[in-house]
């Protein structure tokens, strides 16, 4: 088990430097070179990525392992059409504005830009493994900007971890975050979502989303956006108002996650009647 967490740390410092500093390492070229020997783009990924992150997997026997157990389902060639086709690429128009300090605009990932596209995946064993995707194409994604910054985003890796909130929900649904409305808007096209009640502090982005993309909604007037903090109003509504799912997503990513997690599942175990859900809450739990 020591050495599993030693693995788990080595792979998390590697990854988190190439995801911070340098997510375009790899080129185009440099794929295309290795193709050429007959094996797949995907493998072609997982060699330069691991030859940049300077492991031997030829000679270096603790190198080798460390591919072997980790490369192999950590690195994902991501399907272009797959998310081009996700009901709120098709039908919801990003358009690029301006109000306060938010921007709404759509950003992209390069060729072979490598990024986080799934949860954590943790292992029997104990190994944690990232799960980072790459499309061989650019791929345009809508996203808020605070100040300049990538703030909100509609990427694989919301299309992806969201996939089970938005299939459990059911009735009148409360979403604490509202982002740019792709919860909102996947679980108000569902037969069995009554109600959407959105809890949202930051003003700017509530007025970016009622005046440009709430009248895209086929169902908004299923949806109800209320301004607030997200844990006064649990405090305070939770007991008052009747809500049958509760889907929190407050947080950036884990690092500022844990502490906002785990407030709301103490609020969580005051209300056993209503089902709560957590954005990434699978990555989130292997740092608790």
């Amino acid at each position: 088990m020591e050495q599993i967490r030693q693995d788990n740390h080595k792979l998390f410092a590697l990854l988190s430097s190439y995801l911070n500093h340098a997510p375009d390492l790899i080129s185009e070229a440099e794929i295309g070179e290795i193709v050429q020997s007959g094996v797949s783009v995907e493998y072609a990924f997982k060699l330069l990525l691991a030859a940049k992150f300077g492991l031997d997997i030829l000679e270096n026997p603790g190198d080798k392992e460390l591919f072997h157990h980790y490369f192999d389902p950590m690195i994902h060639l991501l399907d272009l059409g797959v998310y081009e086709q996700n009901p709120y690429y098709r039908n919801i128009r990003i358009p690029s504005v301006r109000i306060g300090s938010s921007e709404l605009k759509y950003e992209g990932y390069k060729p072979y830009e490598g990024f986080v596209c799934n949860d954590i995946l943790q292992t029997a064993e104990g190994r944690q493994i990232p799960q980072i995707g790459f499309f061989p194409a650019e791929f345009k994604y809508p996203a808020v900007l605070e100040q300049g910054r990538i703030w909100m985003t509609v990427t694989p890796n919301e299309i992806e971890t969201m996939k089970e909130p938005i299939t459990d929900a059911f009735g009148h649904v409360l979403t604490f975050g509202l982002g740019l409305g792709y919860y909102a808007y996947m679980v108000s096209e569902k037969d069995n979502v009554d109600r959407v009640t959105i809890v949202e502090i930051n003003e700017d982005v509530i007025q970016l989303f009622q005046e440009h993309l709430l009248p895209q909604f086929k169902q908004a007037k299923k949806i109800q956006i209320v301004h607030a903090d997200a844990f006064e109003y649990a405090r305070t509504h939770l007991d008052q108002d009747s809500y049958d799912y509760v889907f929190t997503d407050l947080w950036h990513d884990v690092s500022d996650g844990i502490d906002l997690y785990l407030q709301m599942k103490q609020i969580e175990r005051q209300h056993p009647g209503t089902r709560f859900s957590y954005w990434i809450e699978k990555s989130i739990q292997c740092y608790i």
